[in-house]
């Protein structure tokens, strides 16, 4: 299901600082998330991607390499392309969807600094019903509330350009794209509301997909309660987001802490 892109000529940076130590933690960071993705079973195989921009960088983004599992991932394995596909730091090559979706969704919507995409089973699964995903009779899933779009036009696996531009644009202002009879993507101002986002995201499917399956009718919170509900849980959304990451890196420090290395 995956394939290696094949890119241009190498570039050449002068002035790049891609060892310091803002770039180190945010490898470390997004090394996290893909070890604990894999652990919570929100995988598939060598496919999905999770990129981030190079802090301080406008033109260059951290992404998972061709051929790795997540539960593979470690920090040193992390690529560092330009948003033209070339390579500037790391051995390997991105996996082709995850450079055409993620390049131009970097460059498309500055404000997505993390890109998470994945084809978690309980969020996928809400993908492939017609009508709206998420249906806000869970708590959980108010954290979402307006902030959800869903692409409808499924176009095959995203191999150029110009796909990535029609998912991009999808997007708009939303956090959350459910991309239907495919999977979803989250943006994140950072790693860590990113991640934050993503997990959360797949619980809050998960309930839902629960609750289906006995058959009863849902009980959708009224907008008024639901916008009350959202509201009160952003005000806190950064700041909790920070701490989960940090909680996942010491669960993943005590039991596999060579995703840091």
């Amino acid at each position: 299901m995956a394939h290696a892109f094949e890119a241009p000529a190498p570039a050449i940076l002068r002035n790049s600082e891609l060892d310091a130590a803002a770039v180190r933690q945010a490898r470390i960071d997004l090394a996290a998330c893909f070890r604990m993705a894999a652990k919570l079973g929100m995988h598939e195989g060598i496919c999905n991607h999770f990129s981030a921009m190079v802090p301080g960088r406008d033109d260059l983004m951290l992404v998972n390499p061709y051929g790795y599992a997540f539960a593979e991932m470690t920090a040193s394995r992390l690529l560092i392309t330009d948003l033209e596909g070339r390579v500037v730091a790391g051995q390997g090559v991105p996996e082709a969807t995850a450079f055409f979706i993620h390049a131009r969704l970097h460059l498309k919507n500055p404000r997505a600094k993390a890109a998470f995409h994945t084809h978690m089973p309980y969020a996928t699964s809400l993908a492939m019903l017609e009508g709206p995903p998420l249906v806000w009779a869970g708590q959980t899933a108010l954290k979402f509330y307006g902030r959800t779009v869903v692409d409808e036009n499924y176009n095959g696996l995203a191999l150029d350009s110009a796909e990535g531009d029609r998912i991009a644009a999808s997007m708009g202002e939303a956090d959350v794209v459910f991309m239907k009879n495919h999977g979803v993507m989250v943006v994140g101002p950072s790693i860590a509301e990113a991640w934050d986002d993503l997990y959360y995201l797949e619980r809050a499917a998960q309930a839902q997909c629960l609750a289906m399956s006995t058959g009863r009718p849902l009980k959708p919170v009224p907008h008024e309660l639901a916008q009350k509900t959202y509201e009160q849980m952003r005000g806190e959304d950064s700041e909790s987001a920070r701490l989960h990451l940090e909680s996942i890196k010491r669960i993943l420090m005590a039991e596999a802490p060579q995703f840091a290395e």
